[in-house]
């Protein structure tokens, strides 16, 4: 990377900690920026990245468990990234969430997709995309610790219930 692009970088990620109300965002994981601001973003683009992020996420956990065969793995997986697993997920996390987190929530869960679920009820399905908006959302600000404690801490109860 020149010093050039490192220079616009830096600019946008500065934009973007303003726009997100962050001091000093922590960096992506590849240098594009989103096309506007964390908070002008529709909450459907958020959940689009949020869903890939969290999805990582996902994938890092079971990846952590003793046993790495890959049809495990594709099953232990699933255990998170159902619509139905999202949505009790959310709703174990919901009491630890700041008033703009809970508000990116809540755009996620009233945005209209356009797509009907296959394998998930529409209330699930919505809560689902809500989570995945609040992780794009943390993301794109650079709260990444405040995300991967979220995820941890969500695991966590998740596997409690079991």
């Amino acid at each position: 990377m020149t010093d050039s692009n490192s220079e616009v970088n830096s600019a946008k990620q500065e934009h973007l900690a303003e726009a997100g109300g962050l001091a000093s965002p922590a960096p992506l994981w590849f240098p594009e920026q989103p096309a506007k601001p964390v908070r002008l973003l529709p909450p459907l683009a958020l959940a689009y990245i949020g869903d890939a992020v969290f999805e990582v996420a996902v994938r890092q956990h079971v990846m952590a468990k003793p046993n790495l065969r890959p049809h495990h793995l594709h099953g232990q997986s699933t255990k998170y990234v159902s619509a139905k697993a999202q949505a009790r997920l959310l709703a174990l996390l919901e009491p630890q969430l700041t008033d703009d987190e809970k508000d990116v929530v809540r755009q996620g869960r009233n945005a209209k997709s356009g797509t009907v679920p296959k394998n998930a009820n529409v209330i699930d399905y919505r809560q689902a995309t809500a989570l995945e908006s609040l992780v794009g959302y943390l993301y794109y600000t650079g709260a990444h610790d405040r995300l991967r404690g979220l995820i941890a801490e969500g695991f966590e109860l998740l596997e409690e219930e079991r």
